[in-house]
């Protein structure tokens, strides 16, 4: 294994007003050897992917995830197709269907998850004179996704997945894409490095919390056994009692779903989760001590 290829990716998000410093951080981030820079949607993605399509050289980036009810397919397929060709093919399209929150402020109107995704897959590859596609990653917690992306494309991402239950997760998948190296395995992982454990739980404690209150990320973990915990923060959110939520998202809970505390204990989460099966760990860098710059210091500290 290549030093590159044992290193995790990172994610990025095109903050307003920092933008030019991502940038200037996605350089630093290919040269440390990075495996792989994974943008969210928050903050424009796919414009901050065209952007390093054009300031980086060799790293992989991708979106993680671009919702498919924002835009129009075909509006999609000419983007990703720009940004495929610009970056040399390093570019993956990382697509989900997000949540009902998010969408009904967009005032979409999504169907059934399954069937959409399926369509829009069909559609970006129907879209005439759009050029050639990039490979495409489908965001899947729930199993039903995570067998569509095997049929479909050419990657899973997950987003928060707990490491107990991922091996179960990937087994929706056919045998020869869980072995194969091309078929991209991602997780975004919330990461806090601090010698201050509780302070360190505190930080992914609430990097989680609007995550808790969503339906779809309770019901996957529920899936993956952590049914007291989701019920008890289901009444506690029917009961608009959200100042509750940090004390009842479990110590088990959080140590199965981000990296926090130490950093000989991320080193060794990040090893579980490899273990688990995760090809590709997309870090989602937090500092219980000060922003974003210094959590990426922490980060790159840690790979030094």
């Amino acid at each position: 294994m290549s030093p590159e290829a044992s290193m995790p990716a990172v994610a990025l998000a095109a903050v307003p007003g920092r933008r030019n410093w991502t940038l200037e951080l996605a350089r630093e981030i290919e040269r440390r050897g990075f495996s792989g820079i994974y943008c969210a949607s928050f903050g424009d993605g796919m414009g901050l992917c065209q952007a390093l399509a054009l300031t980086t050289e060799r790293i992989h980036f991708g979106t993680a995830i671009a919702n498919i009810y924002a835009r129009h397919v075909s509006d999609y397929a000419a983007s990703a197709s720009m940004i495929h060709e610009l970056s040399g093919g390093r570019f993956r399209f990382g697509i989900g269907v997000s949540h009902e929150p998010l969408n009904r402020r967009l005032d979409a109107q999504p169907g059934k998850p399954l069937s959409d995704m399926r369509s829009f897959v069909e559609g970006l590859h129907a879209t005439p004179r759009a050029g050639l596609m990039p490979p495409v990653v489908i965001a899947g917690l729930r199993k039903k996704m995570v067998s569509l992306a095997g049929e479909v494309a050419q990657g899973v991402v997950f987003a928060n997945a707990a490491r107990s239950h991922l091996k179960e997760s990937l087994a929706a998948l056919p045998a020869d894409h869980q072995a194969d190296p091309d078929f991209f395995i991602g997780n975004m992982i919330p990461t806090c490095i601090s010698d201050d454990e509780a302070a360190a739980a505190a930080v992914s404690r609430r990097t989680l919390l609007t995550y808790v209150t969503l339906p779809n990320y309770r019901n996957y973990w529920k899936e993956a056994g952590y049914v007291e915990e989701m019920e008890a923060i289901e009444a506690a959110v029917a009961q608009k009692q959200y100042d509750r939520l940090p004390d009842l998202m479990s110590d088990d809970w959080l140590n199965e779903t981000t990296l926090f505390g130490s950093a000989a204990k991320v080193r060794e989460g990040l090893a579980a989760w490899r273990d688990a099966g995760l090809t590709t760990p997309i870090l989602v860098p937090s500092s219980a001590v000060g922003k974003q710059p210094q959590a990426f210091e922490e980060l790159f500290a840690l790979f030094g």
